[in-house]
């Protein structure tokens, strides 16, 4: 006779194999039953960063160029140059014509501290057949404000030269900062766009875009997009984290629930780890730097000097604002765009960059160097 422990033993064999035998014939079982999935219910579903998710078929278009009913988005090319720029950003402008614009026809605008003159002009409209536009910047909206105490901000300057920080005795440089931070979105010509895409003198960008980049912001409502992310000189901006803290604090309901604060500090916003989204290169949201939390944000920042005092970069004051008041979803990584802009570059990897046709070394790509903050923004989806 059997005893009972066979008993049970003799029964746990035949579930068993009832289990696996339904695990190889019935797929949704063998899901619903994998220890992954059972762990799922504890722990909730893993993530992945939203640009490992491939885009649509239907966002890329073939080689010739878009016709009239084509779907398009409300976007332009912002360029800020001099005229001293114009071989440089010629460069810059011929490769996006090549690899992205031939095909999608987007408008381009050109804004500078002076008049631009006919001969910069002239060979800015040879390079392309769609809308170019040529801007002065408002005086006001460019040069350190009367209130700001030039002694202090002298004193300052001279500290930094001192200690050697790039661009520390830079009056130029740091009107440049604060206009980016928060007036560029104001200008005149930018008013009739929703999106813009940020582009600089002497960049590389190395692979073609086929698709609409204008397109993924609007239909998946991101804000922000970026490709190369890094820390920040500590040295220029000793007091801003600070400066950002009394800002959430007194106005909390401007923080977005869900936002990627991890990206930013690793304690939870006590202190700043640096990291920001290098913004010589930016696709996003206009509408997002004119709402009512960036521009009062903007309003504080500009109250307390810091851009002429210290050595305020755009590139963080863009980067905590859009981590703090957007959800992290809104923020997206541009990992199929190679672009470099020295001495970093972003290549990509495998088969992204085959697609592309990218013409980078992937083994020279920055995303996961030492001074690199991509792991960071991976693992806010993680």
């Amino acid at each position: 006779m059997m005893t009972p422990m066979r008993y049970i033993l003799l029964v746990l064999g035949v579930i068993i194999s009832i289990h696996y035998i339904l695990s190889f014939t019935h797929e949704e079982y063998g899901k619903a039953t994998s220890i992954s999935n059972i762990a799922e219910q504890w722990t909730g579903p893993k993530s992945n960063p939203p640009y490992k998710t491939p885009l649509p078929d239907e966002y890329y278009k073939p080689d010739s160029p878009m016709h009239s009913q084509d779907r398009k988005a409300n976007a332009s090319f912002v360029m800020l140059v001099r005229n001293s720029d114009l071989s440089g950003i010629m460069s810059s402008m011929k490769q996006i014509e090549d690899r992205f614009n031939r095909k999608f026809q987007y408008p381009y605008v050109f804004l500078n501290d002076e008049p631009f003159t006919q001969n910069f002009k002239d060979h800015i409209q040879a390079l392309t057949n769609t809308t170019v536009e040529f801007g002065v910047i408002p005086s006001d909206h460019w040069h350190q404000p009367s209130w700001v105490d030039e002694d202090r901000a002298s004193k300052s300057r001279d500290d930094m030269v001192r200690n050697n920080v790039i661009y520390g005795g830079s009056v130029p440089y740091r009107n440049m900062c604060r206009f980016n931070s928060g007036f560029f979105y104001r200008h005149e010509l930018l008013q009739k766009y929703r999106y813009y895409w940020r582009v600089e003198p002497d960049i590389k960008l190395f692979c073609d875009v086929d698709y609409d980049p204008f397109l993924v912001m609007q239909d998946q409502n991101k804000v922000y997009g970026f490709t190369i992310s890094l820390y920040e000189y500590q040295a220029t901006i000793p007091t801003l984290w600070n400066v950002v803290k009394s800002f959430i604090n007194a106005n909390p309901d401007f923080v977005a629930p869900g936002n990627a604060m991890g990206f930013l500090s690793d304690d939870g916003g006590e202190s700043y780890n640096l990291c920001h989204f290098w913004s010589n290169f930016e696709i996003a949201d206009l509408d997002f730097w004119r709402g009512e939390a960036y521009s009062k944000f903007f309003e504080y920042l500009d109250e307390q000097g810091g851009f002429y005092y210290e050595r305020w970069g755009d590139a963080p004051v863009h980067s905590i604002g859009a981590a703090l008041f957007a959800k992290k979803e809104q923020i997206h990584f541009f990992n199929d765009i190679g672009y470099r802009h020295e001495p970093f570059q972003h290549c990509p990897q495998g088969d992204v960059h085959a697609k592309g046709k990218c013409w980078c070394d992937p083994g020279q790509n920055f995303d996961y160097e030492w001074y690199s903050c991509l792991n960071r923004y991976d693992k806010i989806f993680s």
